[in-house]
């Protein structure tokens, strides 16, 4: 699409502008030069014949054009000309260096050249811009990116020219496929500027701008091919009116120059607009696609990387369900803003998962993790926080390792920074890790961060926690002290404390909120290892579905009580543990203390075993095995409704 500028960068008319207002006019600058470069003493300007007056409210600037010298003083006139030619590549260039990313860089190459140096530029780059050492085809699409405009008109007092936006700009073609051998494609090969008044370039250029766009007569147009450290990925073309000076030989180098400043600089933004989309993507894929569902609590979460200029960054989440119906809840920060930081956290992550499954102390899964960042080398350091939440007993063990402590909201609005001890951060090494067992109630929120939400160069940490408690206290009192805030609006509004400089870091951000297990619904045994343990769990959970009122699923349960069961006495030496949980699902778990993981296999004709897990399986909605630091446990579910 085309794009017109509204505004020449918000300057003023030059009656607004305290360090020109004074200007005199036979110092204004020659065609080929910005406004804000100073040129010599010229001979005085000669007005132009003013083009058709402008929309009203358009912004305007004050321009006077001096025609090409002739006669008198040449050498001196043209020695200026040449100083001023080379103060104007030097500030165009200059501003085409400042962008950042594509538009920008685009919109610099336009405003630094009209209406300085052209009365129009079209720039067209290919379409899809290639990439790194990708393999060019034939034949590429060049697509119109940006096109400026501007006309003449008198001001209200008809002693200046002001240049304004043109509302009409002339059609040109959007998009044009360069063919090999077409007059275009040998133009583009020759990389250097050309002016369009040649036979081959005429030919270009109407196949570039297509048949409605009329073309000046003379060398008043100028098609410089846009190259890149490989190939060409694009060109401009600058345009000057009849009533303009046309172009001169030097002008050439002056297209030369803007048109390789440009594309270098459009060359290193797509690089590192590719380089930066692989990083988010590599860190985004490190992060969970979607939280679990454990029983009992509720969770959401939130990321958002850093600044455009420092996207990649090592913050992380998880949550991990473990045995017995609880949840492990986990969130780090790898130090740093690099592609090493984000491996790092995607190690950390994958360790802390291992971890987690083997059922270790929150404490113990601290220590690990900081023997694993020092074998990734020195200097690797992490902050982490690791807390493990039991739906039944409504109690959390925290540890932390010089994380930001975390804070729970409690039902009646109240919110607290919890005491945990800090612990120093992951990599340190020789350091040990303390964990804390704290209540949490039904109804409760927890809510883990990293530092990237309460620190930035405009707060410390501290102001920022106090902040972020006070705002979980406002979300609160909005709601009620009998119903808790909704847990996905309480993170899009803890996200909205964050003002225009505090993004100075990504931010991981994790909120459970505690539902817990009622007593009632808990159902639990210790069964010996004997052979009348399967017939006496059969016995037990025939009746705590009858306390439940789900007599219906009674036939389902004792068959596969029984199934795993006589697995886990099969090789229990100690007593077998049995516990039934009712919430939206029935949850049965049996744990031993045998490490060995049962495996599902298709049993033969003549086996008179083996067929156990192939009815769990077939039978039950879900079921799996984790192993214990102790044993192991065997789950299944089925439907409270069939």
């Amino acid at each position: 699409m085309t794009e017109q500028p509204t505004s020449h960068e918000g300057r003023q008319p030059l009656a607004d502008r305290p360090q020109e207002q004074t200007r005199p006019r036979q110092e204004a600058a020659p065609v080929g030069l910005p406004s804000d470069i100073p040129a010599q003493p010229a001979a005085p300007a000669q007005p132009v014949p003013p083009a058709e007056a402008a929309g009203p409210g358009a912004p305007a600037v004050a321009v006077a054009v001096s025609p090409k010298p002739s006669g008198g003083d040449g050498g001196g006139q043209a020695g200026r000309r040449e100083g001023d030619r080379l103060r104007f590549v030097g500030a165009a260039t200059r501003r085409v260096a400042r962008g950042l990313d594509l538009d920008e860089i685009v919109l610099g190459l336009c405003r630094a050249t009209v209406p300085a140096f052209s009365d129009e530029i079209l720039v067209y780059l290919r379409d899809p811009l290639p990439v790194g050492d990708e393999r060019p085809v034939a034949p590429f699409v060049l697509r119109l990116r940006r096109t400026d405009r501007l006309r003449l008109t008198p001001d209200v007092e008809g002693d200046e020219l002001v240049l304004v936006p043109d509302p009409d700009p002339t059609p040109a073609a959007e998009l044009c496929e360069v063919r090999s051998g077409s007059a275009l494609a040998e133009v583009l090969r020759g990389v250097r500027p050309v002016f369009g008044d040649s036979a081959a370039a005429l030919t270009a250029l109407a196949e570039l701008l297509g048949p409605d766009h009329p073309l000046p007569h003379g060398p008043r147009a100028i098609l410089a091919p846009l190259r890149g450290r490989r190939r060409v990925i694009g060109a401009a073309v600058l345009l000057r009116r009849a009533e303009q000076p046309a172009f001169e030989p030097d002008d050439l180098l002056v297209g030369a120059q803007l048109a390789t400043h440009t594309a270098l600089g459009i060359d290193k933004a797509v690089l590192y607009g590719r380089e930066a989309y692989i990083a988010d993507e590599l860190q985004r894929t490190m992060l969970p696609d979607s939280l679990p569902q454990p029983t009992g609590v509720k969770l959401a979460s939130r990321y958002l990387p850093a600044a455009e200029t420092a996207r990649v960054g090592g913050d992380w989440y998880d949550a991990i369900p473990l045995p017995g119906s609880r949840v492990a809840l986990v969130v780090g920060d790898v130090m740093g803003h690099s592609m090493t930081s984000a491996a790092i956290m995607g190690q950390l992550r994958t360790t802390a998962q291992t971890l987690a499954g083997l059922d270790l102390p929150p404490q113990e899964v601290l220590h690990h993790l900081d023997e694993q960042a020092q074998r990734l080398g020195e200097n690797r350091m992490a902050t982490c926080l690791y807390a493990v939440y039991d739906p039944v007993s409504h109690r959390i063990t925290v540890a932390n390792a010089g994380h930001p402590p975390p804070i729970l909201l409690h039902r009646d609005g109240h919110a607290e920074v919890l005491r945990v001890p800090a612990g120093a951060p992951i990599g340190v090494g020789g350091v040990d890790f303390e964990a804390v067992e704290l209540d949490a109630p039904a109804g409760a929120t927890l809510l883990l961060y990293t530092d990237g939400l309460v620190e930035s160069r405009l707060r410390d940490v501290w102001t920022g926690i106090e902040q972020l408690r006070e705002r979980l206290t406002a979300a609160a009192r909005l709601t009620g002290p009998d119903h808790a805030p909704p847990l996905e609006a309480l993170c899009d509004d803890v996200l909205d404390m964050l003002g225009p400089g505090d993004r100075d870091d990504d931010i991981a951000l994790l909120a459970a909120r505690f539902d817990g297990i009622a007593p009632s619904d808990v159902a639990y045994w210790f069964l010996e290892p004997e052979d009348a343990a399967p017939g006496r769990a059969r016995r037990l959970a025939r009746r705590a579905l009858a306390r439940w009122d789900l007599e219906e699923l009674t036939d389902s349960v004792e068959l596969l009580v029984s199934e795993v069961v006589t697995n886990a006495v099969r090789y229990a030496e100690r007593p077998v543990t049995l516990r039934l949980l009712r919430t939206d699902v029935l949850r049965c778990e049996v744990g031993d203390d045998s490490p060995q993981l049962p495996r599902q296999r298709r049993a033969r004709e003549t086996d008179e075993g083996g067929r156990g897990l192939f009815l769990v399986n077939r039978l039950a909605r879900r079921w799996g095995a984790t192993r214990l630091s102790g044993g192991k446990v065997v789950w299944f579910e089925l439907a409270t409704r069939l």
